[in-house]
């Protein structure tokens, strides 16, 4: 014979939720499995959205350059562009960074022999200047503002 299906109370998990619960702790309240609580947190409207860095970081980074300056700069810009909460020595790291590169008249490409390098470009049509100006769009809707130039 089956045993019944655990349920979750959704009003009890976004109660649990907001007491700042753990996962592991909700699973064990209900009888569940982590992975049951994170499901059910994503169909209650309780977990944060995932971001999607792709559009700042089109290309498949290896292992090796992930935690890259460069990886993360754009990773954070993305982050800020998608709405996501991200420290503001972070977000203004990664401001300077972008900055320095438009200014010297240079983008950032990846091969994954080499990892990210930098390459001459133009303003227009340089894949930083997009990433910034995203991020720079939402800060400036949000009333926040980067470092100076």
């Amino acid at each position: 014979m089956a045993g019944r299906k655990a349920r979750i109370d959704r009003a009890e998990l976004a109660r649990l939720v907001a007491e700042g619960w753990t996962v592991r702790r909700i699973a064990e309240h209900f009888g569940v499995s982590e992975s049951g609580v994170l499901q059910a947190k994503r169909s209650a409207g309780l977990a944060r959205p995932m971001l999607d860095h792709g559009a700042a970081i089109p290309w498949t980074v290896r292992r090796e350059h992930v935690q890259s300056g460069p990886a993360t700069n754009l990773r954070n810009l993305s982050a800020v562009a998608q709405g996501g909460a991200v420290p503001a020595e972070k977000v203004n790291t990664a401001l300077r960074w972008a900055r320095r590169l438009i200014d010297a008249g240079a983008d950032v490409t990846y091969d994954p022999e080499r990892g990210f390098t930098e390459i001459p470009a133009s303003r227009e049509g340089s894949h930083i200047a997009v990433v910034l100006d995203r991020a720079l769009a939402v800060l400036d809707a949000s009333g926040q503002t980067g470092p100076s130039r």
